[in-house]
């Protein structure tokens, strides 16, 4: 059932980060942190994008304007716990630095904020993290400045007040959440979002189509109960602000996605991909996510032995945006009948050309399921290696994930998202 209050919401609120957009932002970089007044910068990144020789050219061209820069480049492609100590541990032993740079995906901008906040706060990463996995401390000490360089479009993280990571020892996949986190700058080059393998292309935009549309119909603002000022938190439910990014980027990704993923040199395609994922990133970090994201890291969480074309092949992992969309046709059938208008809308606005459903609560899972099998995404849960006997294990992870489901358009129970899953074993 949908949320009726006592006493209704009158108030959203929206942040966002400094944004610079376009073909060569990110060779301005030393020239902003000048501004900061930073002298000593940490450039957050991985292997493979430092194999590209990115991060050293944004770091060299820091010297120009009195700035030292050294570059880690061990970020885990899907940061744990363990990754995140490692790097705290690095910036502690290295430092101190005044600012970081964070260039990369989601992984390597979630890694540096997580730099940022232990760098800068007392305690330990635990008591940061997200209850019920962790004490969902929040900072009491400013945080310095982090300027995100995404290098693939689809996170968001260099909009998002929150960092991503797996917790070993739970198997679950948590974050951390507070406003202070976001980054204080968002540079968005799409030229270096050439080089990313169609894989890559293929899940990470995934994410981007997710954020638009959970946004898209997450519970609005004024479903929630009236809060106090110290109450606020960044997800404040779907608002017309949010509602802005999120419809314009899923007009983006009407007509560059198949295009990026297939023709990766298409420049035109990589802009378009790159402001549909800045702005879905804007539209969900202020709105909120939910059952998709919430059922995507129980499966990302308890990956048995997979390996994605296009990432790493020494650990088997499924990737965010992949495992954010692999419920996500079931997921959307289910909250339908919450505003049947708008999920029609949201279809049409993916795929004009699409003929209505004998079923409208169809119509949207359907244009779903078409895009994941042209770009290459798995056919749903099997693919990845998941059957009916790990259900269980992965609603629980789900359950964890409260702060994600409060967003839902409707109250999830065990049972919905147990239908959910066993929905989404199915091929196309």
């Amino acid at each position: 059932m949908s949320y009726h209050p006592a006493d209704p919401e009158s108030i959203f609120t929206y942040g966002a980060p400094r944004l610079k957009f376009g073909n060569g932002a990110s060779e301005e970089i030393g020239y902003d942190l000048s501004l900061t007044g930073a002298r000593r910068v940490l450039v957050v990144t991985d292997p493979g994008i430092a194999a590209t020789g990115t991060p050293q050219r944004v770091a060299d061209q820091m010297a120009r304007f009195g700035i030292e820069a050294l570059v880690y480049d061990q970020v885990h492609v899907e940061p744990t716990d363990a990754s995140f100590q490692h790097a705290i541990d690095h910036a502690l032993a290295a430092g101190p630095f005044d600012a970081s740079v964070a260039v990369g995906g989601g992984p390597s901008i979630d890694t540096a904020k997580a730099i940022n906040l232990l760098t800068t706060n007392p305690g330990e990463l635990m008591d940061y993290v997200n209850v019920p996995v962790g004490q969902g401390r929040a900072p009491s000490k400013p945080l310095h400045p982090l300027v995100a360089v995404p290098t693939t479009t689809g996170t968001g993280a260099e909009s998002t007040t929150i960092c991503v990571l797996d917790v070993l020892e739970q198997q679950v996949k948590t974050g951390i959440s507070h406003a202070a986190l976001r980054p204080t700058m968002a540079v968005v080059d799409p030229r270096l979002t050439l080089t990313q393998p169609a894989g890559v292309t293929a899940s990470a935009g995934m994410d981007i189509l997710c954020h638009a549309l959970e946004s898209w119909s997450a519970r609005p603002y004024t479903t929630y109960e009236r809060k106090t000022p110290e109450e606020r938190v960044p997800y404040c439910g779907a608002n017309p602000v949010s509602d802005m990014w999120s419809s314009r980027a899923m007009q983006l990704l009407a007509t560059s996605f198949r295009r990026a993923v297939h023709h990766g040199d298409d420049e035109q395609a990589r802009t378009d991909m790159a402001l549909a994922s800045t702005f879905a990133g804007m539209g969900f970090s202020n709105a909120g996510v939910h059952i998709p994201h919430a059922n995507a890291y129980p499966i990302a969480g308890r990956v048995k032995d997979f390996h994605p074309e296009g990432y790493p092949r020494e650990e088997p992992m499924v990737p965010h945006g992949m495992s954010v969309s692999l419920t996500a046709p079931e997921a959307f059938r289910f909250t339908f009948d919450t505003n049947p208008q708008r999920h029609v809308e949201a279809a049409r606005m993916l795929d004009p050309q699409a003929e209505m459903t004998d079923d409208p609560a169809d119509l949207l899972p359907t244009v779903l399921a078409r895009l994941m099998r042209d770009i290459g995404i798995p056919d749903w849960l099997a693919a990845v290696g998941y059957d009916e006997s790990d259900v269980d294990h992965l609603v629980g992870g789900t359950m964890k994930q409260q702060r994600l489901l409060a967003a839902a358009p409707k109250d999830v129970t065990e049972d919905d998202v147990a239908a959910i899953f066993r929905g989404s074993f199915a091929n196309w």
